[in-house]
């Protein structure tokens, strides 16, 4: 089953809000808070937040999790509330902008205001954490924030929320999360929903600035489906229809002359852009069954292939 390929038909996310544009206006090279960025984000907008709902400090200072409501939407179905969720994250979420291929989409409002974003995705590189078919299994916690009067719980409850209602609808049984140095990140969301932590060893020891943009970005990004595009016209290739399907380059149609000339285009710009090492991202892990039997036999899976000590908690920014 191809998960995305429904969702391309309700909204169309622009080539920049990939994942692989992962530097906000190098941001991280002045910050310098003893918190998190995306903590620094609710107390910078927290008295506009308020006038703009028409809230007071009473108002909020007493708010539970239980004051709000929770939903759930496959994106495949169902994209009604996509723009306002990603509006949202682009005000509150420290990348502010969304993954590539977001698939279910969870909501926390209180009296009709949007307070709680979490997207799920399908992953950028698929895992073999419980074994070769865990890819069938696994989704990836792209992108959450919460507005900034919102209680501190609310996104692990919201979180726990999205894992629940996934594995009750859904294939889905493995979900994952990172968390970023560079914004001074260790995860505590993560932990405090009880996750297991698989060290600080992910993620991509580079970032290469684009030509195009001038953003840092992955390496991925020079062998995309629209950088190859971009290569041919260059090259004065006529692209053909049948060369991609999606976003995924169908290389066995493409004359081996011409994907030579391609591959060894992304080569040289890749090798000749200026390029830059980045810290290691920590990674996370839940785990659920439908009942108590499942979940056992899924961990035991994990425990198998990954060992049985967990690592600790990271503590230190």
């Amino acid at each position: 089953m191809n998960d995305f390929n429904g969702y391309k038909h309700f909204f169309k996310i622009e080539e920049s809000t990939s994942c692989d544009y992962i530097d906000i206006d190098n941001r991280h090279k002045t910050y310098n808070e003893n918190h998190c960025w995306q903590y620094d984000i609710r107390l910078k907008n927290r008295q506009e937040d308020l006038k703009l709902h028409g809230l007071t400090e009473d108002d909020v200072s007493s708010l539970k999790v239980s004051d709000f409501d929770f939903f759930a939407y496959d994106l495949n179905i169902d994209n009604s509330k996509f723009q306002e969720a990603k509006r949202f994250i682009e005000r509150h979420e420290w990348l502010g902008k969304l993954s590539l291929y977001p698939t279910h989409l969870f909501t926390a409002t209180y009296k009709g205001i949007l307070c709680g974003v979490v997207f799920f995705d399908m992953p950028n590189t698929f895992s073999k954490l419980l074994g070769d078919d865990t890819r069938k299994i696994e989704r990836l916690i792209s992108r959450g924030a919460c507005i900034s009067f919102s209680p501190k719980n609310l996104a692990s409850s919201l979180i726990m929320f999205g894992i629940k209602w996934s594995v009750k609808n859904t294939r889905f049984r493995v979900f994952y999360g990172y968390s970023d140095p560079s914004a001074k990140e260790l995860g505590t969301i993560y932990q405090a929903c009880n996750f297991i932590y698989l060290g600080q060893k992910f993620g991509a020891k580079k970032q290469y600035k684009s030509p195009i943009t001038g953003k840092w970005v992955t390496d991925r990004s020079f062998r995309s489906r629209s950088a190859y595009k971009r290569y041919a016209k260059e090259l004065n290739i006529r692209w053909e229809h049948n060369w991609n399907k999606g976003d995924r380059v169908l290389w066995d149609n493409i004359p081996d002359d011409i994907e030579l000339e391609l591959k060894n285009r992304a080569k040289e710009i890749y090798e000749n852009v200026e390029s830059r090492e980045i810290p290691a991202k920590h990674k996370y892990v839940y785990i659920l069954g439908k009942d108590k039997r499942e979940t056992k036999e899924l961990k035991e899976r994990f425990f198998e292939k990954n060992g049985r000590e967990l690592l600790p908690y990271p503590k230190k920014r």
